[in-house]
């Protein structure tokens, strides 16, 4: 099953590992404080509050129907909860300076990166616990197939919030806007997907 998949790759790697170090440092679009109102807390077990959402301005339909003729079990929304779960499982692995789970979720040359940024992070004595506020909102903006290569493209929206382990008082909430590009062979026995790029998106 693909979300089983998906899940155990937990990340279709990773994370071009400097995004990520930047965000979790940085405010990132609209703060909390800029707000009167709090966002509720999830409640465990139940839908979540953000939507799985395809885009429809035309090119990640025509990409999808690529997709679909090299593999017509393809689902969309199995493959973007998936990722949802592959995102908040990278963002607290690399939070936490986890280099055992993020090699086993990460592409060799995205882990690389990864453990430079952790050694960085780790000779400033840094080391976090992230957890989200929400469910993150991720949407396919768009697919493609580059040969025997599929490629899709997901927006995530996040809030959570980043706690210093050396430092709970200091914990501070965050929100980040990303674009992750996720691959695999269009033609394979094994449905796992590969994280090769995150860009900085508009909030």
């Amino acid at each position: 099953m693909q979300i089983l998949a998906l899940v155990c790759l937990a990340g279709f790697a990773g994370v071009v590992l400097y995004q990520l170090y930047a965000v979790l440092g940085k405010r990132v679009g609209r703060q909390p404080e800029d707000t009167t109102t709090e966002a509720p807390a999830p409640v465990m077990g139940a839908e979540p509050s953000r939507p799985l959402a395809i885009a429809t301005d035309g090119a990640p339909l025509v990409g999808l129907a690529g997709l679909r003729e090299k593999d017509p079990e393809f689902d969309p929304l199995t493959f973007l909860r998936g990722a949802r779960t592959a995102y908040e499982t990278i963002v607290k692995a690399f939070a936490a300076n986890d280099r055992a789970s993020l090699k086993s979720l990460t592409a060799p040359h995205v882990f690389e990166s990864f453990a430079t940024a952790i050694s960085a992070r780790e000779e400033s004595g840094l080391s976090e616990e992230v957890e989200f506020l929400l469910p993150p909102r991720a949407d396919l903006e768009a697919a493609d197939v580059i040969g025997d290569v599929v490629r899709l493209k997901v927006r995530f929206l996040s809030e959570y919030r980043v706690t210093p382990k050396a430092d709970a008082a200091a914990a501070a909430e965050r929100r980040a806007a990303e674009v992750w590009t996720f691959e695999r062979p269009a033609i394979s026995r094994d449905p796992n997907w590969t994280l090769t790029q995150v860009e900085a998106a508009q909030a």
